[in-house]
């Protein structure tokens, strides 16, 4: 058996989507914080070297939002993401833990310490000197950074390590400073500064002295821009840092879709920028709010969802393929790969969930067995149903109603691993039989839902039937009759 778990899959959006929408919040929010956090280091130098108390009233109002928006809501997605990615994905995120075990602790330490932080610079502005607030305010900004390069680190190995020498050794170190680390963790640095400069022209915003408001956004925007230079620089370098199949997925799929949106969001965000350093009475929060919100879901969105893309058919370190399946050796830390096995054996053998009725492949059966194989191997990275939006099964197969030709891609491109954004899925013919027919009975628009309950109704009232006549009860068939038709009425109505 293989370490397999239980497959989880959210009709209509996929499972990625729910990752990718807790996520987009969380970086929104948790990005916002830390670049907060060097802004309010800056303004109270300031104010402390040129003796400037009016500006600790704007770091008091803008860190009271920083602890609704980006605390509340970023203590509330930091452990949704942690449910949805260990259901989603728990052979990831178990050989993430294996590798980063003590990375995950140190985080978890300067989040404390950040999080107290937060709580100790709004509360404490008055109340103790301010060469001491000064001290915990760069205190605050320096352990708010070290949680962003700490899990930098891990995300970075999700893309891959950048060279085989991890594989023999297994080492965390080698994983931790792995050739995307540093261009990512300054593409995020610059990207969070943009994202705290432009909370904070928002905050300024509602500032009522023009002076006040005029000296603030005097400050912020410029620490904006030069923000979204590194930003921009670094994301070059991000690039040359990328493994080929990454390289393939930006180009074929992503850059055609995005590179537009990406362009107006810088467009957008150095605008606005330039005009509220040029015209800071004219920062109304009402343009404020709506230029934030566009860059936010414009920005964010795409980019996480192309970081995540980019990393296909892998979920970790190029050796976890995104269907959980272990795509090669690791010397270094005991890892065999399984597509050998799977290949030989099947995954109907070796998945340790597929119900026993279910490990052998009957006409009776072959439907639902193409429904779970095709959950197990495919839901992932795809939904399932025609027109949902996680690169949707029945939209790349353009409708394909022919099993045989269905059959001939799985036995082709899929067996030897020839698509370099997909994984290698190697099966017995049975298995892909089954799944071929799933897919065409969803392409031609039939419930396949009812029709598998109606199959499932059946089955059962053979065997009663079968108990019925060795213990001669006649209650059997009629329980059976009442479970498909509650089944039936369960199903998911047809589309057509």
């Amino acid at each position: 058996m293989l370490g397999m778990y239980p497959t989880f899959y959210v009709p209509g959006i996929g499972t990625a989507w729910v990752m990718g929408i807790i996520g987009v919040i969380h970086v929104v929010a948790s990005h916002t914080s830390v670049g907060a956090s060097f802004l309010f280091a800056l303004l109270e130098t300031r104010a402390y070297r040129e003796n400037k108390p009016q500006l600790m009233e704007f770091i008091k109002r803008y860190g009271m939002f920083l602890l609704v928006f980006s605390y509340i809501i970023g203590s509330i997605t930091g452990p949704g993401i942690w449910y949805a990615i260990t259901v989603a994905s728990p052979r990831g995120v178990s050989g993430l833990i294996h590798n980063f075990v003590w990375v995950w602790a140190s985080e978890w330490v300067y989040f404390t310490v950040e999080v107290i932080g937060v709580y100790a610079l709004v509360y404490l502005i008055g109340k103790i000197d301010a060469r001491t607030h000064l001290k915990l305010t760069w205190s605050f900004a320096l352990a708010s950074w070290a949680t962003m390069l700490l899990i930098v680190g891990v995300l970075s190995f999700m893309m891959w390590p950048g060279h085989d020498s991890w594989y023999q050794t297994g080492s965390t170190s080698e994983a931790f400073y792995n050739v995307n680390f540093f261009a990512q963790l300054g593409t995020r640095t610059g990207g969070m500064i943009v994202m705290a400069a432009l909370v904070g022209l928002l905050v300024a915003s509602r500032v009522s002295d023009p002076a006040l408001r005029r000296s603030v956004v005097r400050m912020i925007a410029p620490v904006g821009l030069v923000g979204g230079a590194v930003a921009v620089v670094m994301f070059f370098y991000y690039l040359r840092t990328l493994p080929h199949n990454a390289l393939v997925m930006l180009d074929t799929h992503l850059l055609p879709v995005y590179a537009k949106g990406m362009v107006a969001v810088f467009a957008v965000a150095t605008l606005w920028l330039v005009f509220a350093w040029a015209f800071p009475q004219h920062v109304y929060t009402s343009l404020a709010i709506s230029l934030f919100l566009f860059i936010a879901v414009v920005g964010v969105w795409p980019e996480e969802r192309m970081r995540e893309s980019m990393r296909k058919p892998y979920v970790a370190g190029q050796y976890i393929y995104g269907n959980q399946v272990i795509a090669r050796d690791v010397p270094g830390k005991g890892i065999h790969s399984e597509v050998e096995r799977i290949a030989e054996h099947g995954l109907l053998q070796l998945h340790p969930f597929v119900p026993d009725r279910l490990r052998t492949v009957t006409d009776a059966n072959e439907l639902e067995v193409g429904r779970l194989l095709t959950k197990v191997a495919c839901a992932n990275c795809h939904s399932l149903e025609p027109g949902g939006p996680l690169r949707n099964l029945p939209g790349k197969l353009h409708m394909a109603t022919d099993e045989d030709m269905i059959a001939a891609f799985l036995r082709g491109p899929l067996k030897y691993g020839t698509q370099p954004y997909m994984p290698r899925i190697d099966l017995p013919d049975d298995e892909i039989r089954a799944i071929a027919h799933y897919l065409a009975a969803v392409d031609s628009g039939k419930n396949v839902d009812r029709l598998i309950a109606q199959q499932q109704a059946a089955e059962q009232r053979a065997v009663a039937a079968a108990n019925d006549g060795k213990s001669g009860s006649t209650s059997a068939p009629a329980l059976v009759a009442e479970q498909e038709q509650q089944a039936a009425g369960q199903a998911t109505p047809s589309r057509n």
